[in-house]
């Protein structure tokens, strides 16, 4: 009888050995609407299991406290975002967090137009704050260091997509973004722009204006001649995108000449050069478009009629005005005929 007795406890001692094995071991995680758990930075032991129980990924912290202890987790949170699969046993979780091994977020970057929108979308996609982001970028002395300043910032930003940490600062960020643009431009590079007579920031920012001007790639190289030629003779660059761009209106479809009195050194029907920054991020290939621009004699162009994408170019201002009235007839009949289709 005692045998017996002393059988059946070790029998359940086994199974509930087992049980417990299993409920470390086996699949006892269920993976958040968002697949992804985020542990801001500061946080402590007490806050992360209250968080993963709110959020249902675990569903009670007994078991959690038991292994947690163990694998000395409560000293050792570490801040991130993590991907959690279903049917994640706790001691995988535990471990994953306990050691820091986070998912990166892909940082894609198409078109920014201000260092606004680069903060704002920042913001949405990492810990960092709007504030402290409007800090570092709007400190004189962060941008100092990369040789850039208000105007200047977007230059250092070449669109493609970057992988980063989400609970990365605005300074690794930015440092990322930086080494980039800086790899970027080689030494290849650097001669064709010098052969324009242009440092890398101003061949960015006259990519930016091509970038606003057209999407169609064999236009970006004869479009940059003109922008050079009008330079080289000494006209103004009399580019629509950048009094858009001083305007703060990127929805504005036509520019009227009450439009190019506006007040700022980007508009550049009222001066000279260049703007002092780029109106937009300009993409490797409209910046290549630029550095790679052919020798023409082109001082004008002006869209296509019947909605091609692409402008035709003139050397006098009489060619010129031969196209713009071209388009201003189809353009004017279009708009006719959209208006009738109305009810």
């Amino acid at each position: 009888m005692k045998r017996k007795l002393i059988a059946g406890i070790l029998v359940t001692l086994i199974a509930a050995g087992g049980f417990m094995a299993w409920k470390a071991f086996g699949p006892a995680v269920q993976s958040p609407a968002g697949k992804y758990f985020y542990i801001k930075t500061g946080s402590d032991y007490a806050s992360v299991k209250q968080n993963l129980l709110d959020e249902h990924i675990i569903s009670g912290d007994a078991l959690f406290n038991f292994i947690a202890r163990r694998l000395g987790y409560p000293q050792s949170v570490k801040p991130g975002r993590y991907a959690i699969k279903n049917g994640m046993s706790l001691v995988t979780l535990i471990r994953m967090l306990r050691s820091g091994d986070q998912s990166p977020v892909n940082l894609v970057v198409n078109k920014w137009r201000t260092t606004a929108d680069m903060i704002n979308y920042l913001a949405k996609n990492f810990e960092c704050t709007s504030a402290s982001l409007q800090a570092y970028f709007g400190n004189k002395d962060s941008m100092a260091m990369f040789n850039l300043d208000s105007n200047t910032i977007m230059t250092a930003v070449i669109p493609n997509t970057y992988s980063l940490f989400w609970n990365s600062s605005p300074s690794k960020i930015f440092r990322k973004l930086y080494n980039e643009q800086d790899k970027f431009w080689t030494p290849e590079r650097k001669q064709k722009a010098a052969a324009h007579n242009l440092s890398p920031i101003q061949v960015y920012t006259l990519a930016s204006i091509v970038e606003e001007e057209t999407n169609e790639e064999e236009d970006k190289g004869k479009i940059a001649s003109v922008y050079l030629n009008r330079m080289e003779t000494g006209m103004k660059l009399g580019a629509d995108p950048t009094v858009k761009f001083a305007l703060k209106d990127f929805g504005l479809k036509r520019i009227l000449n009450k439009h190019l009195t506006i007040e700022s050194p980007f508009n550049t029907y009222l001066h000279s050069g260049l703007p002092p920054g780029p109106i937009c991020t300009a993409s490797p290939k409209t910046i290549d478009a630029v550095l790679n621009a052919p020798v023409t004699d082109y001082l004008y162009f002006v869209a296509q009629p019947n909605l091609t994408g692409y402008s035709n170019f003139a050397s006098t201002y009489e060619q010129h005005l031969q196209y713009a009235r071209r388009y201003q007839v189809w353009i004017d009949s279009f708009l006719r005929a959209k208006a009738a289709k109305q009810p």
